[in-house]
Protein backbone atom coordinates (compact mmCIF):
# COMPACT_ATOMS: atom_id res chain seq x y z
CA UNK A 1 0.00 0.00 0.00
CA UNK A 2 2.49 2.27 0.84
CA UNK A 3 4.45 2.03 -2.73
CA UNK A 4 1.21 1.96 -4.40
CA UNK A 5 0.78 5.24 -2.74
CA UNK A 6 4.28 7.00 -3.75
CA UNK A 7 3.31 5.39 -7.09
CA UNK A 8 0.10 7.97 -6.92
CA UNK A 9 1.93 10.58 -5.91
CA UNK A 10 4.55 10.51 -8.74
CA UNK A 11 2.23 9.91 -11.31
CA UNK A 12 0.10 12.90 -9.91
CA UNK A 13 3.18 15.25 -9.77
CA UNK A 14 3.94 14.14 -13.66
CA UNK A 15 0.51 14.37 -14.88
CA UNK A 16 0.69 18.11 -12.76
CA UNK A 17 4.35 19.07 -14.63
CA UNK A 18 3.09 17.83 -18.46
CA UNK A 19 0.50 20.57 -18.95
CA UNK A 20 -2.46 18.95 -21.09
CA UNK A 21 -3.61 19.81 -24.73
CA UNK A 22 -5.94 22.27 -23.37
CA UNK A 23 -3.56 24.92 -22.00
CA UNK A 24 -0.86 23.82 -25.06
CA UNK A 25 -3.69 25.23 -27.33
CA UNK A 26 -4.42 28.34 -24.98
CA UNK A 27 -0.90 28.99 -24.79
CA UNK A 28 -0.78 29.20 -28.58
CA UNK A 29 -3.67 31.16 -28.63
CA UNK A 30 -2.17 33.88 -26.71
CA UNK A 31 1.23 33.73 -27.73
CA UNK A 32 2.69 33.05 -24.80
CA UNK A 33 5.81 30.69 -24.33
CA UNK A 34 5.86 26.82 -25.54
CA UNK A 35 6.51 24.50 -23.45
CA UNK A 36 9.06 22.73 -25.78
CA UNK A 37 12.50 23.53 -25.27
CA UNK A 38 14.34 25.54 -28.54
CA UNK A 39 17.15 23.09 -30.34
CA UNK A 40 20.08 24.89 -29.61
CA UNK A 41 22.40 26.23 -32.62
CA UNK A 42 25.46 28.02 -33.24
CA UNK A 43 23.77 30.70 -34.54
CA UNK A 44 23.84 33.87 -32.34
CA UNK A 45 20.89 35.41 -30.59
CA UNK A 46 19.61 39.43 -32.25
CA UNK A 47 20.74 41.92 -30.70
CA UNK A 48 18.12 44.89 -30.02
CA UNK A 49 20.13 46.82 -32.74
CA UNK A 50 20.11 44.20 -35.32
CA UNK A 51 16.10 43.70 -34.76
CA UNK A 52 15.33 47.18 -35.33
CA UNK A 53 17.55 47.59 -38.36
CA UNK A 54 15.61 45.17 -40.89
CA UNK A 55 11.36 45.12 -40.26
CA UNK A 56 9.94 41.02 -39.92
CA UNK A 57 6.89 39.64 -39.42
CA UNK A 58 5.31 38.30 -36.64
CA UNK A 59 6.95 34.44 -37.31
CA UNK A 60 10.25 36.44 -37.85
CA UNK A 61 10.80 36.58 -41.74
CA UNK A 62 11.79 39.76 -43.25
CA UNK A 63 9.57 41.48 -44.53
CA UNK A 64 8.20 42.00 -48.26
CA UNK A 65 9.37 45.06 -49.50
CA UNK A 66 11.37 46.11 -45.98
CA UNK A 67 14.49 48.17 -47.23
CA UNK A 68 16.69 50.15 -45.66
CA UNK A 69 16.19 53.82 -44.84
CA UNK A 70 17.84 55.84 -47.37
CA UNK A 71 18.64 59.87 -46.77
CA UNK A 72 16.26 62.04 -47.11
CA UNK A 73 16.97 65.06 -49.95
CA UNK A 74 18.19 67.70 -47.14
CA UNK A 75 20.55 65.77 -45.52
CA UNK A 76 22.02 64.72 -49.20
CA UNK A 77 22.60 68.33 -50.08
CA UNK A 78 24.16 69.05 -46.68
CA UNK A 79 26.48 65.95 -47.72
CA UNK A 80 27.03 67.41 -50.45
CA UNK A 81 27.60 71.01 -48.97
CA UNK A 82 30.42 70.29 -46.61
CA UNK A 83 31.82 67.90 -49.35
CA UNK A 84 32.86 71.52 -51.16
CA UNK A 85 36.52 72.73 -50.32
CA UNK A 86 36.33 75.63 -47.46
CA UNK A 87 37.16 78.49 -49.12
CA UNK A 88 35.27 77.85 -52.50
CA UNK A 89 32.00 76.59 -50.11
CA UNK A 90 32.34 80.06 -47.85
CA UNK A 91 32.45 81.75 -51.07
CA UNK A 92 29.06 80.18 -52.64
CA UNK A 93 27.45 80.60 -49.18
CA UNK A 94 28.57 84.44 -49.20
CA UNK A 95 26.94 84.85 -52.65
CA UNK A 96 23.90 83.29 -51.55
CA UNK A 97 23.38 85.54 -48.54
CA UNK A 98 24.27 88.61 -50.78
CA UNK A 99 21.79 87.89 -53.43
CA UNK A 100 19.13 86.80 -50.74
CA UNK A 101 19.48 90.58 -49.28
CA UNK A 102 19.09 91.72 -52.71
CA UNK A 103 16.06 89.92 -52.96
CA UNK A 104 14.92 91.34 -49.44
CA UNK A 105 15.51 94.80 -49.95
CA UNK A 106 14.87 95.54 -53.20
CA UNK A 107 17.64 96.09 -56.70
CA UNK A 108 17.38 100.09 -55.13
CA UNK A 109 18.26 99.53 -51.71
CA UNK A 110 20.37 96.54 -52.53
CA UNK A 111 22.69 98.59 -54.77
CA UNK A 112 23.28 101.12 -52.53
CA UNK A 113 24.33 99.32 -49.66
CA UNK A 114 26.17 96.37 -51.54
CA UNK A 115 27.79 98.16 -54.65
CA UNK A 116 31.31 99.41 -54.49
CA UNK A 117 31.56 102.94 -53.68
CA UNK A 118 34.86 104.57 -53.19
CA UNK A 119 33.84 107.41 -51.30
CA UNK A 120 32.04 105.60 -48.90
CA UNK A 121 34.54 102.83 -48.61
CA UNK A 122 37.53 105.25 -47.91
CA UNK A 123 35.63 108.36 -45.30
CA UNK A 124 32.88 106.06 -44.28
CA UNK A 125 34.81 103.40 -43.61
CA UNK A 126 32.46 100.79 -45.01
CA UNK A 127 34.66 97.59 -45.54
CA UNK A 128 32.29 95.60 -46.55
CA UNK A 129 31.48 97.14 -49.73
CA UNK A 130 34.66 95.21 -51.86
CA UNK A 131 33.24 92.01 -50.18
CA UNK A 132 29.91 92.40 -51.66
CA UNK A 133 30.58 93.89 -54.41
CA UNK A 134 32.79 90.96 -55.32
CA UNK A 135 29.38 88.50 -54.16
CA UNK A 136 26.52 90.30 -56.06
CA UNK A 137 25.74 88.62 -59.18
CA UNK A 138 22.20 90.32 -59.65
CA UNK A 139 18.67 88.53 -59.25
CA UNK A 140 18.31 85.11 -59.84
CA UNK A 141 17.92 83.63 -63.60
CA UNK A 142 19.77 81.47 -65.89
CA UNK A 143 22.83 83.69 -66.35
CA UNK A 144 23.13 83.47 -62.07
CA UNK A 145 23.29 79.95 -62.37
CA UNK A 146 25.17 79.37 -65.18
CA UNK A 147 28.24 81.92 -63.31
CA UNK A 148 27.40 80.10 -60.06
CA UNK A 149 27.96 77.02 -61.57
CA UNK A 150 31.94 78.51 -62.93
CA UNK A 151 32.80 80.06 -60.08
CA UNK A 152 32.26 76.70 -58.12
CA UNK A 153 33.72 74.53 -60.72
CA UNK A 154 36.98 77.38 -61.45
CA UNK A 155 37.13 77.82 -57.72
CA UNK A 156 37.28 74.06 -56.89
CA UNK A 157 39.78 73.89 -59.75
CA UNK A 158 42.33 76.21 -58.09
CA UNK A 159 41.86 75.69 -54.47
CA UNK A 160 42.49 71.63 -55.56
CA UNK A 161 45.46 72.31 -57.37
CA UNK A 162 47.66 75.54 -55.33
CA UNK A 163 45.91 74.38 -51.60
CA UNK A 164 43.29 76.41 -49.45
CA UNK A 165 46.13 79.06 -48.24
CA UNK A 166 47.31 79.79 -51.89
CA UNK A 167 43.84 80.22 -53.36
CA UNK A 168 42.95 82.34 -50.12
CA UNK A 169 45.73 85.00 -51.89
CA UNK A 170 44.75 84.72 -54.72
CA UNK A 171 41.00 85.58 -53.72
CA UNK A 172 42.47 88.66 -51.94
CA UNK A 173 44.76 89.70 -55.12
CA UNK A 174 41.37 89.86 -57.04
CA UNK A 175 39.26 91.60 -54.67
CA UNK A 176 41.64 94.43 -54.08
CA UNK A 177 42.95 94.99 -57.80
CA UNK A 178 39.41 94.59 -59.09
CA UNK A 179 39.03 97.05 -56.44
CA UNK A 180 40.57 99.78 -58.00
CA UNK A 181 39.48 98.83 -61.86
CA UNK A 182 36.11 98.89 -60.88
CA UNK A 183 36.34 102.30 -59.32
CA UNK A 184 38.44 103.57 -62.28
CA UNK A 185 36.18 102.28 -64.72
CA UNK A 186 32.68 102.97 -62.58
CA UNK A 187 31.65 99.48 -62.14
CA UNK A 188 29.73 99.04 -58.93
CA UNK A 189 30.24 94.72 -58.72
CA UNK A 190 32.61 92.86 -60.05
CA UNK A 191 31.73 88.92 -59.72
CA UNK A 192 31.93 88.13 -62.87
CA UNK A 193 35.51 89.63 -63.34
CA UNK A 194 36.79 87.10 -60.73
CA UNK A 195 34.93 84.36 -62.79
CA UNK A 196 36.81 85.26 -65.76
CA UNK A 197 40.14 86.26 -63.69
CA UNK A 198 39.85 82.15 -62.20
CA UNK A 199 39.50 80.94 -65.54
CA UNK A 200 42.78 82.89 -66.91
CA UNK A 201 44.64 81.34 -64.65
CA UNK A 202 43.35 78.27 -64.78
CA UNK A 203 43.64 78.24 -68.98
CA UNK A 204 47.41 79.61 -68.77
CA UNK A 205 48.73 76.64 -66.16
CA UNK A 206 47.70 74.35 -69.48
CA UNK A 207 47.23 76.27 -72.04
CA UNK A 208 47.49 73.90 -74.70
CA UNK A 209 44.78 71.12 -73.72
CA UNK A 210 41.94 70.81 -75.73
CA UNK A 211 38.57 71.67 -73.91
CA UNK A 212 35.36 71.69 -75.02
CA UNK A 213 32.94 74.99 -75.91
CA UNK A 214 29.74 74.63 -76.92
CA UNK A 215 30.35 72.32 -80.08
CA UNK A 216 34.40 73.44 -80.96
CA UNK A 217 37.32 71.53 -79.50
CA UNK A 218 39.25 74.53 -78.54
CA UNK A 219 42.52 75.35 -76.29
CA UNK A 220 42.30 76.09 -72.96
CA UNK A 221 43.82 79.82 -73.17
CA UNK A 222 41.25 80.64 -75.62
CA UNK A 223 38.14 79.63 -73.80
CA UNK A 224 38.04 83.51 -71.12
CA UNK A 225 38.08 85.02 -74.93
CA UNK A 226 35.31 82.70 -76.24
CA UNK A 227 33.16 83.69 -72.97
CA UNK A 228 33.58 87.34 -73.45
CA UNK A 229 32.56 86.60 -77.13
CA UNK A 230 29.51 85.29 -76.43
CA UNK A 231 28.49 87.68 -73.78
CA UNK A 232 28.78 90.58 -76.29
CA UNK A 233 26.84 88.62 -78.81
CA UNK A 234 24.33 87.29 -76.07
CA UNK A 235 24.13 91.24 -74.71
CA UNK A 236 24.37 92.95 -78.20
CA UNK A 237 26.43 95.33 -76.53
CA UNK A 238 30.50 95.67 -76.90
CA UNK A 239 30.63 96.39 -72.83
CA UNK A 240 29.51 93.07 -72.04
CA UNK A 241 33.03 92.70 -72.57
CA UNK A 242 34.41 95.03 -69.85
CA UNK A 243 34.05 92.37 -67.11
CA UNK A 244 35.39 89.92 -68.48
CA UNK A 245 38.63 92.09 -70.25
CA UNK A 246 39.03 92.95 -66.24
CA UNK A 247 39.14 89.74 -65.13
CA UNK A 248 41.64 88.94 -67.86
CA UNK A 249 43.75 91.64 -66.29
CA UNK A 250 43.65 90.77 -62.75
CA UNK A 251 43.56 86.77 -63.53
CA UNK A 252 47.11 87.69 -65.64
CA UNK A 253 48.56 90.09 -62.96
CA UNK A 254 48.26 87.63 -60.85
CA UNK A 255 50.07 84.37 -62.79
CA UNK A 256 52.27 86.01 -63.95
CA UNK A 257 54.25 87.26 -60.25
CA UNK A 258 53.12 83.94 -59.36
CA UNK A 259 54.52 81.73 -62.11
CA UNK A 260 56.54 83.66 -64.07
CA UNK A 261 58.45 85.74 -62.87
CA UNK A 262 60.19 83.17 -60.19
CA UNK A 263 61.23 81.34 -63.17
CA UNK A 264 63.18 84.66 -64.42
CA UNK A 265 64.79 84.91 -61.45
CA UNK A 266 62.64 86.93 -59.31
CA UNK A 267 61.25 86.37 -56.14
CA UNK A 268 57.98 85.06 -55.66
CA UNK A 269 56.02 87.56 -53.66
CA UNK A 270 52.51 85.97 -53.47
CA UNK A 271 53.11 83.09 -51.93
CA UNK A 272 51.21 82.11 -48.76
CA UNK A 273 52.74 83.43 -45.70
CA UNK A 274 53.67 80.13 -43.05
CA UNK A 275 51.26 80.69 -40.71
CA UNK A 276 48.64 80.68 -42.76
CA UNK A 277 49.88 77.61 -44.36
CA UNK A 278 50.00 76.15 -41.20
CA UNK A 279 46.08 77.04 -40.15
CA UNK A 280 44.70 76.07 -43.83
CA UNK A 281 47.27 73.57 -45.15
CA UNK A 282 48.67 71.61 -42.18
CA UNK A 283 48.63 68.12 -44.57
CA UNK A 284 50.26 70.23 -47.17
CA UNK A 285 53.11 70.94 -45.26
CA UNK A 286 53.65 67.80 -43.62
CA UNK A 287 54.01 65.85 -46.96
CA UNK A 288 56.39 68.57 -47.87
CA UNK A 289 58.01 67.99 -44.94
CA UNK A 290 58.23 64.01 -45.66
CA UNK A 291 59.51 64.50 -49.29
CA UNK A 292 62.12 66.62 -48.26
CA UNK A 293 63.39 64.21 -45.49
CA UNK A 294 62.43 61.09 -48.10
CA UNK A 295 64.98 63.33 -50.63
CA UNK A 296 67.57 63.76 -47.82
CA UNK A 297 68.04 60.19 -47.18
CA UNK A 298 68.10 59.04 -50.81
CA UNK A 299 70.66 61.20 -51.12
CA UNK A 300 72.63 59.89 -48.25
CA UNK A 301 72.05 56.02 -49.31
CA UNK A 302 73.15 57.40 -52.99
CA UNK A 303 77.16 58.96 -51.73
CA UNK A 304 79.92 57.94 -54.11
CA UNK A 305 83.04 56.96 -53.26
CA UNK A 306 85.54 58.52 -51.85
CA UNK A 307 88.72 59.99 -52.92
CA UNK A 308 91.58 58.04 -53.28
CA UNK A 309 89.22 55.24 -54.32
CA UNK A 310 89.03 54.16 -50.75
Amino acid sequence: MPSSAAASSLLGAGTMAQPSRLEKVMFDVRGGAKTKTRRKTGKRTASLSSLGSEKKTATGKKAVGATKEKPSAISDTMQKYKAILPLTRIYITMIGVVTLMGLVLGEELAQGLLALDPIRVMYGLELWRPFTAACFMGKPSISWLMSAYYLFEYGSSLERAYGTAQHLIFLLWQIGLLTVLSALLGQPFFAQPVITSMLHVLSRSMPKQKVKWLIFNVPYWSLPYGLMASDVLQAQSPMAALPHIMGILSGHFYFFHKFVWPKMGGEDWLAAPDFISQRLDPNARSESKKSVSAALKARKKGKGRKLGGK
